[in-house]
């Protein structure tokens, strides 16, 4: 018989330390070192004897495509990079309520038509998942439901020969092995249930979509190794004071890892957007300054949104600086590039950035919109309507150019901009016809703050003249 042994793992990142302590060292997250009981490791190891031999080959060998299978929701088919693959395991990690549950449970009725679909609970009964399915008008759906958190369950009634084509298991912080004493939603367990059921997957040719629970953070909850087990990992990120979600691929073996899919939450479920920037664009008003429109990519999607920027006295004695969807340090470092480079005094403001729409941005496109909201906000002058802006800044101020040029201008044209402020040297791929939108080429950021003010002197000659 194995000899019983204990070690303390991390519950936040898998660490394994000799005795228990408070803090762990390793990603140093306070009271996450719990004891969990292991089977002690046999002392010799592996060898190489007894084992087969490869056959290697070369990389220019056959290979064939893998076959997929269409959801029927075409974001989530676009994020997966074309459908679901045989034998391939999902994690779709998000905030609580986001709507992960309603969202796999859409896409499983809509394979139902075509395939052969089972529905695993761990966290609600079977009629808890019945009501969102009549509220989402899917009761009548060719879905095979179950309740339970047990993955030896699952795999005696799905290890067949009839086996479902797709299986959702909903969530995998909820399944335990009974062969491990360490509780549900530890390390070991969520790696054990992890390896069972992706063992299944792939050897029956089960597509395994896996619902995962996210920490304060806003990671995936569990070892960092299940991201590793896994094929594909989307999070499904939105605010809960908005009706948009934003599913993005993190990790994908057989697709892009940049593409993005939107979603509107209504009350008979998720809604598909298929022209996002119509949607984000919405309730723009013209006349208002500090507004700035961004022409974005997001995978090979360009995405335009509005950026906003409000700059005013302090409520308390030190200036504030609160930022929704884009980098607080980015931020920063635009102020510090536009009142040293450009003479313009943010230092004695609150200055407050949102982007609209709930989107969060992290391409350094972004900086010549977020300066020109800035400026616009400090100045008090609006943005021309009719114009869209995107450039990199460098800490000298000058505009860099960015990627994916062509596709930003052409759906700003397509939604009837006629103006845009990009980079003076902008990268145009070979062979492709320039936007119908006019182009106004800056070069610094001095030139965007005379474009949208005007010829001034800088805010620190005139307090200088005003003191003498």
């Amino acid at each position: 018989m194995a000899k019983r042994d204990s070690r303390f793992v991390c519950q936040s990142c898998g660490a394994i330390h000799s005795k228990w302590m408070g803090r762990c060292e390793a990603c140093g997250a306070w009271n996450s070192v719990i004891e969990e009981a292991v089977e002690a490791s046999h002392p010799g190891g592996l060898s190489g004897k007894g084992g087969r031999t490869l056959q290697f080959e070369s990389l220019d060998g056959a290979s064939q495509t893998p076959p997929r299978a269409l959801t029927g929701v075409a974001e989530f088919d676009r994020v997966l990079g074309g459908g679901l693959v045989a034998g391939s395991a999902v994690l779709v990690g998000g905030d609580p309520g986001i709507g992960k549950s309603t969202l796999l449970l859409q896409a499983a009725a809509a394979l139902g038509r075509t395939r052969r679909i089972a529905y695993v609970s761990g966290e609600e009964a079977m009629d808890q998942v019945r009501l969102r399915a009549a509220r989402l008008g899917l009761a009548k759906a060719n879905v095979a439901l179950a309740a339970t958190t047990s993955v030896r369950e699952v795999l005696s009634s799905l290890d067949a020969r009839d086996a479902p084509d797709v299986i959702v298991i909903d969530s995998i912080q909820t399944m335990f092995v009974d062969t491990l004493e360490s509780a549900p939603g530890t390390v070991a367990q969520v790696r054990a249930s992890a390896s069972e059921l992706i063992r299944l997957g792939k050897k029956r040719g089960i597509a395994i979509l896996l619902v995962g629970h996210v920490t304060k953070e806003g990671v995936l909850a569990g070892p960092r190794v299940l991201e590793h087990m896994v094929d594909t990992v989307l999070y499904f990120e939105g605010e809960r004071g908005h009706q948009f979600r934003i599913l993005r691929a993190v990790k994908n073996r057989f697709g892009p890892t940049d593409e993005i899919g939107v979603f509107e939450m209504t009350d008979r479920g998720l809604v598909e957007v298929p022209n996002p920037s119509q949607l984000f664009l919405a309730d723009r008003r013209d006349d208002v300054s500090g507004a700035a429109v961004f022409a974005g990519m997001e995978g090979t999607r360009p995405v335009l949104v509005e950026i906003q920027a409000l700059v005013g006295p302090p409520v308390q004695g030190t200036p504030r600086r609160a930022v929704i969807g884009w980098d607080t340090g980015r931020l920063a470092m635009v102020l510090a590039v536009l009142e040293t480079r450009c003479g313009l005094v943010f230092a004695n403001h609150d200055v407050y950035l949102n982007v609209a729409g709930g989107l969060r941005i992290a391409e350094p496109a972004a900086d010549l919109a977020v300066a020109a909201a800035l400026v616009s906000a400090l100045g008090g002058k609006p943005v021309p309507p009719d114009a869209v802006v995107f450039g990199e800044i460098g800490l000298a101020g000058e505009v860099r150019a960015v990627s994916q040029s062509d596709a930003r201008l052409k759906e700003a044209a397509k939604l009837g901009f006629a103006r845009a402020f990009v980079p003076a040297r902008r990268r145009q791929a070979r062979g492709s016809g320039e936007a119908a939108i006019r182009i106004d080429g800056i070069e610094d950021l001095g030139t965007l703050v005379a474009r949208l003010s005007g010829p001034r002197r800088p805010q620190s000659l005139d307090k200088a003249e005003a003191a003498s």
